[in-house]
């Protein structure tokens, strides 16, 4: 996945606090054990600070993802490590939630925080 494709614009009110969720429903991924696509839903919460990610990069950055063999929990890390060194945000979360598969979903959480 390449972080280069993820661009920024400046905060014009980077002395408030303020949340941005970025929610993207039709994230998908391959199985790298299997080889099947797995489908989820991403939810980006974020405090920015100086930076703001601009959403149509984050959409090329997560199709990256479309053809990766790569597992969920690697998925939400990789995110989030991408996002706090583009962004340097005061506080972020990667939620991603995927759907069944053989009657088993799972959730992935990780969060970071400046302060």
């Amino acid at each position: 996945m390449k972080k280069e494709l993820l661009e920024v614009f400046e905060n014009r009110f980077p002395d408030r606090d303020y949340t941005i969720e970025i929610c993207n429903p039709e994230f998908t991924s391959v199985c790298p054990k299997t080889g099947l696509p797995d489908f989820g839903t991403i939810t980006i919460d974020y405090i920015p600070d100086k930076l703001c990610i601009e959403l149509k990069s984050l959409k090329y950055y997560y199709l990256e993802f479309r053809n990766a063999g790569i597992f969920y929990e690697n998925i939400t890390n990789t995110i989030l490590d991408h996002m706090v060194e583009v962004l340097k945000p005061r506080q972020i979360t990667i939620k991603t939630e995927w759907k069944a598969r053989g009657g088993i979903t799972e959730t992935v959480t990780v969060s970071y925080s400046a302060s």
